[in-house]
């Protein structure tokens, strides 16, 4: 008797994977013994019930077929906000370019951007502004805290209110739950000249996860307009 050949078995038993790769790697051991197929029985996901590896493979087809249709749907789905967003994106875009008075561009550029994204409050600082508009609510004193603040900011910060000076400028900072703070500037690399400030009552609104490449889209295009603003 091999005795080594028993102990070598003894202490390298043959495990799942070994049989995994043997059949992996010996395509026509199915084509010599074909009964084992219909000899195998699985249990189903949907019950306790046995099933044959054919039934188990249709359902598992049927199961991807179905996650497919899901992600196919998500993606119409999402093409279709797309679509909406820069419709609106467009429309305000369109009232920015045709405005004719500069006195109250910041006022219309929030009203519309509220009305049309949704977005329940919005406030608006410039400063360094001609001395023409010193008088307007949105050229009224900004602390050095909240310049340094906005010239801090290299994207729009979205998160929870934490209380900063900013949401004071809201018509009401309580119910302000989640916000976006998206500085204005005249170059990339400029110091900020003003601040938008969006809220939400809804905590997900403007969450420190979500991209921000739409808020820096409003950041230029609301830079640019606003530029009528400076001396």
């Amino acid at each position: 008797m091999n005795f080594t050949h028993n102990n070598n078995a003894a202490m390298n038993p043959i495990t799942e994977d070994d049989i995994a790769d043997y059949l992996a790697n010996t395509p026509d051991f199915f084509e010599r013994h074909a009964q084992l197929l219909a000899q195998v029985q699985l249990t189903s996901p949907h019950g306790n019930r046995a099933v044959s590896l054919q039934e188990r493979q249709a359902e598992m087809l049927r199961e991807k077929i179905k996650a497919l249709e899901h992600r196919v749907m998500d993606m119409v789905r999402h093409g279709t906000e797309n679509v909406v967003t820069a419709d609106r994106l467009q429309r305000w875009t369109r009232g920015l370019l045709t405005a004719r008075d500069p006195r109250g561009l910041p006022l219309q550029m929030a009203g519309e951007l509220q009305s049309l994204f949704m977005v329940p409050q919005i406030a608006i600082k410039v400063w360094d502004c001609d001395a023409v508009y010193g008088n307007e609510p949105y050229a009224q004193w900004v602390s050095d805290d909240v310049k340094a603040f906005a010239t801090s900011l290299t994207t729009p910060y979205c998160g929870l209110n934490a209380g900063l000076e900013a949401t004071a400028w809201l018509d009401d900072a309580k119910a302000a739950v989640s916000i976006a703070l998206i500085p204005l500037r005249a170059e990339p690399s400029a110091p900020a000249f003003g601040l938008l400030v969006l809220a939400s009552p809804d905590a997900q609104r403007f969450n420190p996860e979500m991209g921000t490449d739409f808020l820096e889209r409003i950041a230029d295009l609301a830079s640019a307009a606003l530029s009528r603003l400076r001396p």
